[in-house]
């Protein structure tokens, strides 16, 4: 076969697939305006004319024997269909996001998520980043959201300057589970995991990360410094790099980064890009160490720890609900230093 013919041939493929992926766009929306006006319907009857589950099992059977090709319409779908419309109506912000979602990825957010901004996120994020049921409730699963919010409280002074807009970018931890790594393992076993799973790798970093290279050689005078991982964020028009130590967090491993993201800064950034953005993955950290050597630092770094198994969201909600104590605390402090001041 020719190259020209390949080439045509090429062309008439992405016609095929181009169109496929609008009609599956178009037969999930109106599956959503279908269940979200059954929603309606239902949320009306039970609220001026007190139907109950009685009713709506009546209902299902009703649907099923009179079009036995409806498999989705039982009685538990249909009280979804209410939750879900009764949960969204009167938030015109998510609503709008509503029909970007398949049925399935928002059974998975309604049944997971405890808040409106914690929807909100999932919604986002699955709908930014395409993701399927099973890469969305892995997400959820491993408590990203929780992850998420923490690593935003925790931001240094440095990144919360930026021009770009870092929120919801990087983790306080990230979960490695995929990996199978043994308990005792080197920082050259962690980098060759990862590096062997970087596809999954890249799916629990988040949107807009892309690979640039692994030991990325850095030249400044006459030695060779390497960067364990260069990744390059899409979003935040910087250069991101990843130093691992499978040990816990010491103030020294922050002075390796810096010197990293100088290097960078001067010699690798375009002059159009944002200051490169380091994060330091470590096996442990003690957060007030890390609030002491980031606050003297002039660097975007952000200091996070990996798990090798997932980490029950229980746990990741309590320590969320703990820094959220602190920061009140930390704000009442601060409302009575300027009262006493006036």
């Amino acid at each position: 076969m020719s190259i020209q013919k390949k080439e045509n041939f090429s062309e008439i493929l992405e016609l095929i697939s181009s169109s496929k992926q609008k009609a599956f766009s178009t037969v999930n929306t109106l599956l959503i305006e279908l269940y979200w006006n059954i929603g309606e319907y239902l949320s009306d009857k039970t609220t001026k004319e007190n139907w109950g589950k009685g009713v709506v099992k009546e209902l299902a059977n009703f649907i099923q024997l009179n079009d036995p090709t409806l498999k989705g319409f039982t009685d538990r779908n249909l009280w979804r269909m209410k939750q879900f419309y009764e949960m969204y109506h009167q938030n015109e912000k998510l609503s709008a996001l509503l029909t970007q979602l398949t049925w399935t990825n928002h059974l998975l957010i309604l049944s997971s998520s405890k808040s409106d901004e914690e929807r909100e996120f999932y919604m986002l994020l699955a709908s930014k980043a395409n993701y399927s049921s099973r890469e969305l409730e892995r997400q959820i699963k491993s408590g990203i959201f929780e992850r998420t919010v923490l690593a935003n409280k925790k931001l240094s002074a440095v990144m919360t300057q930026f021009p770009q807009d870092t929120k919801n970018v990087f983790r306080d931890s990230y979960t490695l589970d995929f990996l199978a790594l043994p308990q005792n393992h080197k920082e050259k076993d962690l980098q060759k995991a990862l590096i062997s799973s970087l596809k999954d790798f890249i799916l629990e970093l988040g949107v807009g990360f892309a690979f640039m290279g692994q030991e990325y050689r850095l030249q400044v005078g006459n030695d060779d410094f390497y960067i364990d991982l260069l990744f390059y964020h899409r979003d935040l028009r910087c250069l991101v790099a990843f130093e691992l130590k499978t040990g816990k967090f010491k103030p020294s491993d922050l002075g390796q980064l810096e010197f990293y993201l100088e290097a960078l800064d001067r010699d690798v950034k375009q002059e159009y890009e944002n200051p490169s953005i380091g994060v330091l993955l470590c096996r442990k950290k003690d957060d007030e160490v890390v609030k002491y050597a980031l606050n003297r630092s002039l660097s975007p770094a952000v200091i996070a720890e990996y798990e090798t198994k997932l980490i029950p969201k229980e746990i990741l909600q309590r320590k969320l609900n703990e820094l959220y104590e602190v920061f009140e605390i930390d704000d009442e402090i601060v409302i009575a230093k300027e009262n006493h001041g006036r």
